[in-house]
């Protein structure tokens, strides 16, 4: 379970990568619209070195074993799974309630959107379960 969790986790970046390129292409910061909307800069930057960071205490506990470097990659993932959430509340709101962001974010595709989502999601779970499953060895 801990080789799906990681592969995972690594679609999960892929996507991710691939969003923030379109996003940088578009404008990044400078590209966004009211502030009201605009993605908190901290977040921006939080959640990939999060993800990352996490993806590398998670590689670590493959590598190793240790059950505290799993641990330590799901908590980094829960911190970047919350940035996510929010980065995605935005994006789906935008700066007039009900309809999508506008400027730079404007031009995430629906879909990158959705699967990277749901490949989070599907990595988030395989984490906890095989950290819970390593922690009963």
């Amino acid at each position: 379970m801990e080789y799906a969790a990681l592969g995972a986790w690594i679609l999960a970046a892929l996507a991710g990568a691939y969003l923030l390129v379109r996003w940088l292409a578009a404008g990044g910061l400078r590209g966004q619209p009211a502030k009201v909307t605009r993605f908190p800069a901290a977040v921006l930057v939080g959640h990939p070195l999060s993800a990352l960071t996490g993806l590398a205490a998670w590689t670590l506990f493959v590598a190793t074993g240790r059950i505290w470097c799993a641990w330590l990659a799901f908590a980094i993932l829960l911190a970047a799974a919350f940035q996510g959430l929010l980065l995605f509340t935005r994006w789906l709101v935008g700066d007039r309630g009900g309809r999508h962001a506008r400027g730079a974010d404007q031009r995430f595709p629906a879909t990158a959107v959705v699967v990277h989502g749901l490949v989070a999601v599907t990595t988030f779970v395989l984490v906890l379960f095989a950290s819970l499953t390593a922690a009963r060895r």
